[in-house]
């Protein structure tokens, strides 16, 4: 286990996609695991959405925190550019949709549970 971890340049979206190793989520959507921990614990990890690519409805069963590095995402709540910070509470739940395709840093708690 690591104990401490640095990403440094998060907004250099063209270095982040070339430097990692990328994984398919989703059909359009793509995962490069930062750290996941065992029993599904806590994870954080960088996502890839193609443009016009989605997550559907799921419920947020702890904490999850999703900074936008590059493009947008939308949910039913509005939608969200570069640079904004979403932090969802357990029990929340939302589908999310990259229209224009964005790059995002997710932290998880708890994995989701999908509805």
């Amino acid at each position: 286990m690591m104990d401490r971890l640095a990403l440094r340049d998060l907004f250099d979206t063209d270095s982040l996609v070339a430097n990692r190793t990328w994984q398919p989520l989703r059909e359009g959507v793509e995962i490069s695991i930062i750290y996941q921990e065992p029993d599904n614990g806590p994870c954080a990890a960088f996502l890839r959405y193609q443009p016009g690519a989605s997550v559907p409805s799921h419920e947020h069963l702890g904490f999850e925190h999703i900074l936008i590095l590059a493009g947008e995402q939308k949910d039913a709540a509005g939608s969200y550019p570069k640079g904004t910070l979403l932090i969802h509470r357990p029990s929340t739940n939302h589908s999310v949709i990259s229209e224009k395709g964005c790059i995002a840093l997710a932290v998880w708690h708890s994995p989701v549970r999908f509805i």
